[in-house]
């Protein structure tokens, strides 16, 4: 196995792969996010030629906060058809990973000095008067929030992420949801359904 070599490379060097399938431009602020507040930590994988296998969201969020360089890995060991199918599976497998979202909630509790929702997570508040004793349910009541899962394809994924920064927030009744998706989803729904009427 080669060691792992990183080269700083001027941004205006790289060269975006022209048949990349990723639609990654929702997610550019919060990799941008990522590297102001901890630095560039992952590094782009790019062939002898510059053409970027891994990171092209990377070097929009990186030209977005305006650096001039960022580190790469040149996969000179790799063929053409290794490159090409990293490319793929650099991203696929990124899909098959879920959340277990009760460990994941509590690692967001303990994060108290860093704005997670730079990152993409959507926190909510939930005040601790909802809840009887030793936080359990009082009398069998709940509250009136809920949380709905969907698994999504990542093109049905970006799609809706897309659809739902095009809502404006300020006149949908969020009922005392703090969670900004979750209201921006009713709003969507609402309009589509009233539109079916």
């Amino acid at each position: 196995m080669n060691k792992i070599e990183i080269v700083y490379k001027n941004i205006n060097d790289l060269v975006p792969y022209i048949n990349n399938a990723r639609i990654n431009d929702y997610a550019v602020d919060f990799v941008a996010s990522s590297i102001l507040n901890f630095g560039f930590k992952n590094p782009i994988i790019i062939s002898q030629n510059n053409e970027i296998i891994a990171g092209h969201t990377r070097l929009k969020a990186a030209k977005k906060i305006k650096l001039n360089e960022v580190p790469c890995i040149v996969a000179n060991d790799l063929t053409e058809q290794q490159i090409k199918a990293l490319r793929l599976a650099d991203n696929k497998v990124a899909e098959i990973s879920k959340w277990d979202n009760n460990i994941l909630n509590l690692e967001l509790e303990g994060i108290k000095d860093i704005d997670m929702s730079l990152f993409g997570f959507e926190i909510e508040e939930i005040s601790a008067d909802e809840f009887g004793d030793d936080f359990e349910l009082a009398d069998g009541d709940q509250g009136e929030i809920r949380t709905k899962s969907f698994t999504l394809h990542v093109n049905q994924l970006d799609f809706i992420n897309e659809s739902l920064n095009m809502v404006d927030t300020d006149n949908i009744e969020g009922f005392g949801n703090k969670n900004k998706d979750g209201n921006k989803l009713y709003g969507l729904v609402k309009e589509w359904a009233e539109l079916r009427k």
